[in-house]
């Protein structure tokens, strides 16, 4: 039965298998690095003594993949742990070729052969940790009564706007691919659900090709009942985005910092909050930027950079919420007082991680504000859900991607993502 490496005993015979790293060929002995999803070890091949392994072995590549039969050993001289692994036996599993890539291919070249690509050592460890940062959120809401449901990802109408949706043949009629869970969120608050969370893809037809866009992306949703107004939304969100990234600084905090020089920083409650017109005199005063004519009452990508700094410089604070857009600027079902919306975006790290809002609940207004944004037919079944009782709520959504991106300071999503999908890539 095979061994993981990190679970190796000394002295005590074992199987081990996995990836050859890397295979160095010298006058008396044969060494190759062999790692598999828990670490590596160096395997000794003694030449003399080990005839039949080293014919075995004649022609075998890195990359090729292997069960070796042996001991582990205690070894001074070895700097990998300090342990070594000698073998009785070989078994080749799977040989390769040259690889067609190397650590100078361009990004492009190296989402041709991802799979050869996530390999490394870093690319490992980015979606473990990811998988650890989902974790952690996710096991915060169960603790605290939250249901995990599953929305449909085919829909009959466009969702939200209307735009920027793919439209797919749906038997004898058109049919979309959802840009978002938000109506039925919704529609499970009006279940009596009360609290629910869904982790699932999300899609979004724009033809962009910044670093931080992808046209399918993960997408963490939450919706709750019985708030009293959106702060509770982000109170919530604090809590969830603690308890991730305290859950990824326990299990990987340490080699986070050894790969990608990073330091997991777990925020401070609660996060700095500042309206939004406050934030614009801010940025003007302290940074002498001005925000443009056709941006003013939402954000842009400069803004959000500066914002960060401002966080930092005023705050000490990485996170920060900016309240009061303007109406035009944000969706239908924001509930509005004074005719403000009451919700928030969440910047971290220069980037907008969050839009987040108590919804609107009450039937009349909400189809008021619908008409009011040139929605009729296409948000008809949605409104259906606010006709028979619904209690006030709220939500938000966070890009998985996006976060382990920005944790783990990588350049673009492609990076980050196990298989990125935009306008120009499809394959693999």
């Amino acid at each position: 039965m095979r061994v993981l490496i990190s679970e190796l005993k000394e002295n005590e015979l074992s199987k081990i298998s996995g990836f050859i790293e890397t295979i160095r060929d010298t006058k008396y002995m044969i060494f190759i690095m062999l790692k598999d999803r828990t670490g590596k070890i160096q395997v000794s091949i003694e030449k003399s003594s080990n005839p039949e392994l080293v014919k075995q072995l004649e022609g075998v590549l890195a990359n090729s993949v292997v069960s070796f039969t042996g001991k582990m050993v205690l070894s001074e001289y070895v700097k990998q742990g300090g342990k070594e692994f000698l073998p009785d036996s070989l078994e080749i599993l799977s040989t390769a070729e040259a690889l067609p890539i190397d650590d100078t291919a361009s990004i492009d070249t190296r989402m041709d052969y991802r799979w050869l690509d996530l390999r490394s050592e870093k690319n490992n460890l980015m979606l473990k940790v990811q998988s650890a940062f989902v974790a952690g959120m996710r096991g915060y809401l169960l603790d605290n009564d939250f249901t995990e449901i599953h929305t449909p990802k085919i829909i009959a109408t466009a969702s939200e706007s209307g735009s920027e949706v793919f439209e797919v043949k749906y038997f004898d009629r058109k049919a979309y691919l959802a840009q978002s869970p938000q109506f039925y969120k919704q529609m499970a608050m009006a279940s009596g659900i009360e609290r629910m969370f869904e982790i699932a893809p999300a899609f979004r037809a724009e033809n962009s090709n910044t670093n931080r866009h992808a046209t399918e992306f993960t997408s963490f949703d939450l919706e709750f009942s019985y708030i009293e107004s959106f702060q509770d939304v982000m109170d919530m969100e604090e809590n969830v985005l603690i308890a991730g990234l305290s859950h990824v600084k326990e299990l990987y905090g340490e080699k986070i910092k050894e790969l990608f020089g990073i330091d997991v920083v777990i925020p401070t409650k609660p996060f700095p909050r500042i309206k939004l017109d406050d934030l614009y005199q801010s940025l003007k005063k302290r940074y002498n930027y001005q925000i443009p004519e056709h941006d003013i009452g939402d954000m842009n990508a400069e803004a959000e950079k500066l914002t960060s700094r401002y966080a930092l410089e005023e705050y000490g604070h990485e996170f920060i919420f900016i309240t009061d857009f303007k109406k035009t600027k944000r969706a239908f079902y924001h509930m509005r007082e004074n005719d403000i919306p009451q919700g928030y975006d969440l910047i971290w790290r220069g980037t907008e991680i969050t839009t987040g809002a108590q919804r609107e609940h009450r039937y009349e207004i909400l189809k008021r504000q619908a008409l009011e944004k040139g929605l009729g037919s296409d948000v008809e079944f949605y409104l259906e859900f606010f006709k028979y009782g619904c209690p006030p709520h709220g939500g938000f959504a966070i890009g998985i991607d996006r976060l382990t991106m920005l944790l783990l300071g990588l350049p673009s999503l492609k990076e980050e993502m196990f298989l990125f999908r935009g306008p120009s890539r499809l394959t693999p």
